[in-house]
């Protein structure tokens, strides 16, 4: 419509029936568009709950192991790591020292290492196994489908 007064504005959105709403306030001149406004505050309002349903909510999920885990043990964890990798979850392995263990982090590094190679091709390392006082840990997020 261009450039027309304030009053005039409002005149002819009251006479269509709708609302004078203003879309850029620091513009010369200010801009300002007729429209209805409960109407696009509605719509405004459903694509936000349906972007909200459609989000995907990743957790972290941890994984905790002992340096002397048993082979069976070990594979059962090892497959729940790999069924929230798949289903989008980062996650912890962490890695427990107790009593004489302390003495053999060795231990400890080769089975977050073997982890690791087993998960390869499911997940990516975003933090390689690390030393924090009695425990290692390590941090995985899953590999990027490419659809």
């Amino acid at each position: 419509m261009g450039v027309v007064p304030t009053r005039e504005a409002l005149t002819r959105a009251g006479n269509l029936g709708l609302d004078l709403v203003e879309i850029s306030p620091n513009a010369k001149p200010p801009v300002c568009r007729i429209m209805d406004y409960g109407k696009f505050k509605y719509e405004k309002h459903k694509k936000e709950r349906v972007a909200k349903k459609n989000q995907s909510h990743t957790k972290l999920k941890e994984i905790k192991f002992h340096a002397n885990v048993a082979e069976h043990d070990y594979e059962t964890k090892l497959r729940h790591a790999r069924e929230f990798l798949e289903q989008g979850h980062r996650l912890k392995f962490s890695l427990y020292f107790r009593g004489r263990e302390n003495a053999h982090h060795e231990l400890g590094f080769e089975v977050m290492n073997r982890a690791a190679e087993d998960l390869k091709d499911h997940g990516q390392i975003e933090q390689p196994a690390r030393l924090q006082g009695r425990s290692l840990i390590m941090l995985v997020y899953p590999k990027l489908s490419k659809k």
